[in-house]
């Protein structure tokens, strides 16, 4: 793996060009995941390893990625601790959310052989992946698991229920954000064991609570799973997306690298992170349905960014929408490829 340029940049090495890999690559957005939809469901090709491995490399061999990252769902998690939930066509849903019960924390049963077949996912790949491509593994950040868990699945992204149980029953939160974080880290290491090059922790909902009850309730659990994570060797990229100016307390003692998203300016988050810390981000995926002079002019204004920034990882702020159009993803990931980035 000696002559990867995401390796070698999340080692602070300096390459001619930014790695680019782009979350939630492997899905919707290609028709050869579209096809293999049309046979199997979402659980069954998470739930078959050799079908999880195919589908976590059809983004190397379909768009050219740098790295590949795990296809699997966040949400794996709480059913390893107990909760029942099923993935369907309109997305997942739990039979019943924590907020239906009067003790919660008493529900949970964490029970990490649930995860099994995860691992072996990570085993297929490594035995047919191509040369060079390094596998990035994940887990959910400790609060976007227990918003999902406690609030269930809805069109409701503030999580009311969930904020409030963090003001009214601090003492028991703290306790169920232990137990996922511990669990978390159990996957994390399970995943390093089998192959991983690279791990990242999504915080897809680190803006619904004020920065300082994050940094109070939430930080010392993320810091808990990267120290984990860490000392085996392995990067760590960490994606806070909507902390806004709390990226100011992002330091290396938390992360290798963080992923911005894409309300915050890349010049402004490079200012207000830690210089030991690489950045990752933070194109707005909605630009890539733009016709291409327009994504063109878009990322031109990144060459002097990424000319004198070198621990830099090009990707979107947020995940792949699932209607964008292919050839723009394509284009997009050739224009990083192909574009003199000044860094000779």
């Amino acid at each position: 793996m000696t002559d990867s340029v995401f390796l070698k940049t999340l080692k602070k090495e300096k390459c001619n060009r930014p790695p680019v890999w782009f979350m939630r690559q492997a899905g919707r957005v290609l028709p050869s995941y579209m096809k293999l939809r049309e046979k199997y469901t979402f659980s069954e090709l998470m739930a078959d390893p050799k079908l999880a491995a195919e589908v976590t490399l059809l983004p190397v061999y379909d768009l050219g990625v740098d790295a590949a990252i795990l296809f699997s769902d966040i949400l794996v998690i709480p059913e390893a601790m107990g909760m029942k939930l099923t993935f369907t066509n309109k997305g997942p849903v739990f039979d019943n959310p924590l907020k239906n019960y009067d003790n919660p924390f008493e529900q949970l049963n964490p029970d990490a052989s649930n995860l099994e077949h995860i691992y072996k996912a990570i085993d297929e790949v490594i035995k047919i992946r191509p040369a060079n491509t390094p596998l990035i593994g994940f887990c959910g950040a400790p609060l976007t698991v227990m918003c999902y868990m406690f609030q269930g699945i809805g069109r409701n992204y503030n999580f009311p229920d969930t904020v409030k149980y963090l003001y009214t029953n601090k003492k028991n939160a703290i306790k169920m954000i232990d137990s996922i974080a511990d669990l978390s880290i159990e996957y994390a290491m399970n995943q390093i064991k089998h192959g991983i090059n690279a791990f990242q922790l999504f915080e897809t909902h680190a803006g619904i609570i004020p920065q300082d009850l994050y940094f109070e309730l939430i930080i010392p659990a993320v810091k808990k799973i990267s120290n984990a994570v860490r000392k085996t060797g392995t990067p760590f990229i960490y994606f806070p997306k909507g902390i806004g100016t709390g990226l100011e307390k992002v330091t290396y003692d938390i992360t290798d690298f963080v992923s911005i998203d894409w309300q915050m300016p890349m010049n402004v988050a490079r200012k207000m992170v830690d210089n030991n810390v690489g950045l990752q981000g933070n194109i707005d995926p909605r630009l890539l349905y733009a016709d291409k002079k327009i994504i063109v002019e878009t990322l031109e204004k990144y060459i002097e960014f990424g000319k004198n920034e070198s621990k830099w990882i090009f990707n979107l702020g947020h995940g792949i929408l699932p209607d964008l159009p292919v050839e723009n993803v394509k284009f997009v990931i050739d224009w990083v490829k192909s574009t003199d980035w000044g860094r000779a």
